[in-house]
């Protein structure tokens, strides 16, 4: 089959979101056919280039998200008034508003009762509105102009002034609005695309999501439009993540509350079109049954993790792979949300239970500005904490803390990260699925964890997991462990067991080759298949064309008479009994 594969930020990029496991995915399934649909986040990461791509990928289609030339297209009296409306309508559901009066239609007014103020009608009126937006630019050729004009801003500002809208968007002023409007636009700009056609989008059996938000607007249109099924996949949940994101920024509370209405709107739209929605594990799934998903198209799906390049490590964790059963590990990437203040406090608590332990930190800032900052605030904590110390007047001394990268002499792998301590800590405080705790595990090592997030569902019982912000706690837990290595190798046996039956790429890819099987076995045949001759073909699509290969070619209908419609109409043959009638003037 074909699958378009919706990306924003990420796949086929070298850098950004889910491309790792967008890779595997299609390297997986070589028996399909993946298109690529991909959106880019930025300037740089289109600079970057590709990964190299396999045979199975038919064509990549990309498209920016960072910038929108003028398309050049004006709008005629009628185009603008539709944008108006339409606009209005989709504001007027983020905003919470009444229903905008449109003119020639009865009750368009807000009354009593009306069950325009229910969640489910302003979905409704939600979804309306976006795809009459989709409609006029697929009728005008793009709404890039129409989304930045003076217009737009306007339509937004009446919907927040609007009587029953937030109370929060009334304090909107006019920068406030402006930057509304801007992000909306930036969202909206999938509209405008051109891949809403029978040669694009329109000639996959499925779209598969790797992300909702953005990602999976694209999505939404080819299922208005062709009546291609949606798959959601969501790893990290796209409104979870905005709502993070915006308790950073220092944005007016107007400008937060529109944009996370907006986002809940898109979210609830995206989540009732799809016909499944794979979460990644149980926390994102109760956020997506929170956001408006149906329990009954909820389907996890683990994240599968490369076993392979563990298994030294992991396979020898009885033996002398431990360079020291003293030392605690951390892996990850070094930002705020892993909270490394907190594991350093806890580590100075371990040290005056036992001295000989060491902390090693290994992992590099991420991409967001402010990492570079906060690693620089921690390696100034642990030179506080802790002195370089030495064992005697005549030995160097050393500090018990390190800050180290993958790919030094002393750590040449991701694996051999793992391999150089007795315990592995994660001490975060805000985290989706826990990547690095899978990765510990497939090492075979006993971890101690902060409850965030997915932690508990994926360790199950072998590991400790502490309360977050404890330091005390993650304190006792790490010194229990350090004190037992009987416990520690069985929680570590344990944990590669779990990993390698519920976190492998295998069990990803096959649970995702059954997911299209089944979306494609329950989807209506959208095109007529016929033969060489132009016939139907009944059966057109065999059952053997759900089993892995390439086992039928088939051509659709073209435009040309099939042979059985060529000629005059036969006249029916009656039956033996029936007296044939004769015209006037025969027989004689």
């Amino acid at each position: 089959m074909r699958i378009g594969l919706l990306t924003e930020g990420g796949y086929p990029y070298v850098s950004g979101d889910a491309g790792l496991w967008c890779d595997r995915l299609v390297r997986g399934l070589g028996q399909h056919t993946f298109d690529i649909y991909a959106l880019s986040r930025t300037e740089r990461q289109e600079d970057q280039g590709w990964i190299q791509l396999p045979p199975q990928v038919g064509r990549v289609r990309t498209a920016p998200l960072w910038t929108a030339h003028d398309d050049g297209v004006v709008h005629g009296r009628r185009a603008r008034r539709r944008f108006s409306e339409a606009y209005g309508e989709l504001l007027a559901a983020v905003c919470g508003g009444p229903r905008a009066a449109s003119p020639g239609v009865p009750g368009a007014h807000e009354v009593p009762g009306d069950p325009a103020d229910s969640v489910g009608a302003e979905a409704d009126r939600f979804a309306s509105a976006l795809y009459g937006l989709a409609e006029l630019a697929r009728d005008e050729g793009g709404l890039v102009g129409a989304l930045r004009s003076e217009n737009a801003v306007r339509v937004l500002e009446r919907a927040c002034r609007a009587p029953g809208a937030l109370r929060t968007a009334r304090t909107a002023r006019v920068p406030d609005l402006l930057t509304v409007a801007a992000h909306i636009e930036r969202a909206l700009r999938p509209l405008s695309l051109d891949w809403y056609e029978d040669d694009a989008l329109g000639s996959a059996d499925l779209c598969h999501a790797a992300a909702g938000g953005a990602a999976a607007l694209p999505g939404l249109l080819a299922r208005h439009f062709l009546g291609v099924p949606l798959l959601v996949t969501e790893y990290g949940v796209h409104l979870r993540a905005h709502y993070l994101a915006a308790a950073t920024l220092e944005e007016a509370p107007a400008v937060r509350a529109l944009l996370a209405a907006f986002h809940g709107r898109l979210a609830t739209e995206v989540y009732r079109a799809a016909v499944l929605v794979t979460p990644g594990n149980a926390h994102a799934r109760r956020w997506q049954e929170r956001c408006g998903a149906d329990r009954a198209k909820l389907r996890t799906v683990h994240p599968g993790m490369e076993a392979a390049r563990f298994a030294d490590v992991g396979e020898g964790v009885r033996g002398s792979r431990c360079a020291d059963p003293d030392t605690l590990v951390w892996v990850g990437r070094v930002e705020p949300a892993k909270d490394l203040m907190s594991l350093l406090h806890s580590f100075a608590e371990i040290r005056r239970a036992e001295p000989r332990t060491r902390l090693r930190i290994v992992g590099a800032p991420a991409e967001d500005p402010d990492a570079a900052a906060y690693l620089a605030h921690c390696k100034a904590l642990a030179a506080q904490l802790f002195p370089d110390e030495a064992e005697g007047v005549h030995a160097v001394g050393d500090n018990p803390v390190s800050f180290e990268e993958i790919g030094g002499p002393d750590i040449p792998s991701l694996a051999e990260a793992y391999a150089c301590g007795a315990l592995v800590v994660l001490s975060s405080v805000v985290e989706g699925f826990p990547v690095s705790l899978v990765e510990a595990m497939l090492c075979g090592r006993a971890t101690v964890s902060t409850d965030v997030g997915a932690v508990v569902e994926v360790i199950g019982g072998t590991g400790l997991v502490v309360p977050p912000r404890n330091p005390r706690a993650l304190a006792e837990a790490c010194v229990a462990l350090l004190r037992d290595p009987e416990r520690r190798e069985r929680l570590g046996a344990a944990a590669r067991a779990r990993a390698l039956e519920l976190f492998t790429v295998e069990q990803n890819i096959t649970a995702f080759h059954g997911i299209y099987l089944e979306i494609v076995s329950h989807s209506p045949v959208r095109r007529p298949v016929v033969d060489d001759e132009g016939e139907p073909l009944p059966f057109g699509v065999p059952a053997e064309a759900h089993v892995p290969g390439r086992w039928t070619e088939t051509r659709f209908m073209t435009a040309c008479r099939p042979r059985w419609a060529e000629g005059a109409p036969v006249r029916a043959t009656l039956p033996p009994s029936t007296p044939v009638p004769v015209s006037a003037g025969e027989g004689a």
